[in-house]
């Protein structure tokens, strides 16, 4: 009965080492791909419309398509290292990640909305909203972390005095 349940655990733990694996793998990948998707507007022709395999791109707007696939490529860049930073974060701060993900995402929003004048200089006000209630919980985090940050290092000094002390008597 055991041999069967170590089996299972294993099973399961070689299926995680496997998702993990694939999950790294794809996140290398996508860095790797990064310098290739910000200069990707290159291939782009400099004219008002682009007749691809998958549809005509137009200006929209912009002076050409070069221009437009230019902003557009370079906000997707930034959405899609901000999310794999966010993604792989451990740290308590990782939701000031946020911040830059909404204004990026609004101003991929502004460039993909050809009605809008002027791309990105409205796009931190309609991103406030998103914007205030994360800076006001990192605050407060802050704060609760600072506040119990003298009592860890009590027991910070505690450990470490009983460590010397195992390792005094040890030796």
């Amino acid at each position: 009965m055991s041999s069967k349940s170590t089996k299972t655990n294993t099973k399961y733990r070689q299926t995680d080492r496997t998702k993990s694996l694939l999950t790294g793998v794809l996140f290398i990948i996508l860095l790797v791909a990064t310098p290739f998707l910000f200069y990707i507007y290159t291939f782009a022709p400099d004219s008002k419309e682009w007749d691809t395999l998958f549809g005509t791109v137009k200006a929209s707007g912009f002076s050409s398509v070069q221009a437009y696939m230019h902003a557009v490529f370079t906000k997707l860049t930034f959405i899609m290292l901000t999310t794999i930073w966010f993604l792989t974060s451990n740290n308590w701060w990782k939701y000031a990640i946020l911040v830059p993900f909404v204004m990026f995402l609004f101003q991929f929003i502004g460039v993909l909305n050809y009605e809008l004048q002027y791309i990105d200089e409205f796009d931190f006000w309609y991103s406030l909203p998103i914007i205030i209630p994360i800076l006001v919980f990192l605050i407060y985090i802050s704060l609760r972390i600072s506040k119990n940050k003298d009592g860890s290092n009590d027991l910070m000094s505690d450990v470490d005095d009983a460590i010397k002390k195992l390792k005094g008597e040890d030796l």
